[in-house]
């Protein structure tokens, strides 16, 4: 059988040669992590891995978790990741007991049997994460990507949506150059035209649509109404700590709901809080806010859904070595399980 994997184009030390179908998963996530490498959890302690956009940020800066927590006698320990790749790496050997991501990394380290448990998810933002084109580019639809040189992310939650633009448009996996490169090179090579496109998330792409006029190709929403990528963010956790710490997890969770409510009337705020440590002006960060959706809960049946369609494509296109069952890795809260025994009966 021919790989249908395309080739990856060494343009920084992070793009490396083409990965297999199987290669693709282990690289992209690291899962050979030894125990030896695996910091132990201070007792009565949550260790979170956090990226620098998102609500887990503005928890952490807020201090608020912390104050919720100490009627439990937990302290919380910080963590910060580039992205969801290397964060559900750190969740798989055991270094964090908690953290976000978007679609496509939770598929890959379940794929590799990582032990992890959704545990909550915010709606969809469709529109923040999307194919950008430079201002002056001839590239005037997802069909003219054919044969054009692409950044992105690998394995992150902008993979999915150039999986599924690309087949909405009709045109082969392999039959676009992908440069897998982390946002901040990926922004680079972008700027200086090594690539064509670059497909990336907020605030990232509301940065480069202001910085350089960048010209969104498409977003999460697709064209004419057909949806491409709900663009979600999990919430995800190790089963051994769902198992043992649930009322920590449901803290947690609680702390996130009241942060959300928060950011989602002050906005400005949130965009002045977060401009020093991310490095964007507030007004840029705004316009990301914008286009950001709140609202933390339980993974209902539509998100499942959602979730399995990104496991299915990926392993439709032999980038899964082998197919998985997404609602077998969705945690179930005790207060949740105990109705659900009740109503049994």
């Amino acid at each position: 059988m021919t790989d249908r994997t395309p080739r990856a184009l060494p343009l920084s030390p992070v793009s490396g040669p083409a990965p297999s179908r199987r290669l693709l998963l282990s690289a992209g996530l690291g899962l050979a992590a030894t125990a030896a490498l695996r910091p132990a959890r201070a007792a009565g302690s949550i260790r979170i891995g956090y990226q620098k956009y998102g609500s887990l940020v503005l928890l952490k800066g807020r201090g608020t978790l912390e104050k919720a927590l100490q009627p439990l006698g937990t302290t919380v320990l910080w963590s910060e990741f580039p992205s969801g790749p290397p964060l559900l790496e750190a969740l798989n050997a055991g270094a964090i007991d908690f953290g976000s991501a978007g679609e496509a990394p939770p598929i890959f380290a379940q794929a590799a049997s990582a032990d992890l448990r959704y545990v909550a998810t915010e709606p969809p933002a469709p529109r923040g994460e999307a194919i950008l084109v430079p201002k002056d580019s001839l590239i005037r639809s997802v069909a003219d990507l054919r044969g054009r040189t692409i950044a992105l992310n690998k394995g992150s939650n902008v993979h999915y949506l150039l999986v599924r633009a690309l087949e909405q448009a009709g045109v082969p996996y392999d039959a676009v150059k992908l440069a897998f490169l982390a946002p901040s090179d990926a922004n680079a090579a972008f700027v200086r035209g090594s690539v064509d496109a670059w497909v990336i998330w907020d605030p990232f792409q509301a940065a480069a649509e202001r910085a350089t006029g960048a010209r969104v190709l498409v977003d999460g929403r697709g064209i004419g109404g057909q949806a491409l990528a709900p663009n979600r963010q999990f919430y995800l956790s190790r089963r051994g700590f769902t198992e043992t710490s649930p009322e920590i997890v449901s803290a947690v969770l609680t702390a996130i709901g009241e942060v959300d409510a928060w950011a989602e009337g002050h906005a400005d705020a949130v965009a002045a809080e977060l401009a020093p440590s991310i490095g964007i002006p507030a007004p840029v960060l705004s316009v990301a806010l914008g286009r950001l959706s709140y609202g933390v809960a339980p993974l209902d049946a539509a998100a499942i859904a959602d979730q399995q369609k990104v496991a299915d494509a990926f392993h439709g296109l032999g980038l899964l070595p082998k197919p998985i069952r997404v609602a077998d890795a969705v945690w179930t809260p005790p207060a949740r399980k105990a109705d659900n025994r009740a109503e049994s009966r």
